[in-house]
């Protein structure tokens, strides 16, 4: 599984949040799906649509990282 990066500091980890502003660290695929850094952590809560980037100020979507196999319009 190949890990996407950031598209302003190029590293790949970064985290979501859920409705109490708590964090979570996360990866993202090359199939731009949210996966936990800890296999057991749980994402339910956590807003998907919005990552953090835990190396820059960098906020976007997973479909905005660099390094997909999925073509973007």
């Amino acid at each position: 599984m190949k890990k996407m990066s950031c598209p302003q500091c190029e590293i790949h980890r970064f985290f979501v949040k859920n409705e109490k502003n708590e964090q979570l660290l996360v990866n993202v695929t090359d199939n731009y799906e949210v996966v936990p850094v800890k296999p057991e952590d749980s994402l339910d809560g956590f807003d998907l649509s919005m990552l953090y980037c835990l190396g820059c100020s960098w906020t976007g979507s997973p479909q905005s990282l660099r390094g997909g196999n999925k073509k973007r319009y």
